[in-house]
């Protein structure tokens, strides 16, 4: 019995591992996706100045 309920404990915690896991995966692909959008919309401004100017 004491066996059972241990396996159950680790696979509980490495159910809680694998989801942590998923959630730092997206949330690492989506801060990615945020800065190269603010880069490309940095260098379009800077385009759209540098020909202002001229």
């Amino acid at each position: 019995m004491e066996k059972k309920h241990e396996l159950s404990l680790w696979t509980i915690i490495g159910l809680i591992a694998a989801v942590a896991a998923v959630v730092a995966s997206i949330t690492t692909a989506m801060i990615i996706v945020k800065k190269k959008e603010k880069e490309k919309e940095d260098r379009e401004l800077q385009e759209y100045l540098d020909y202002s100017i001229q």
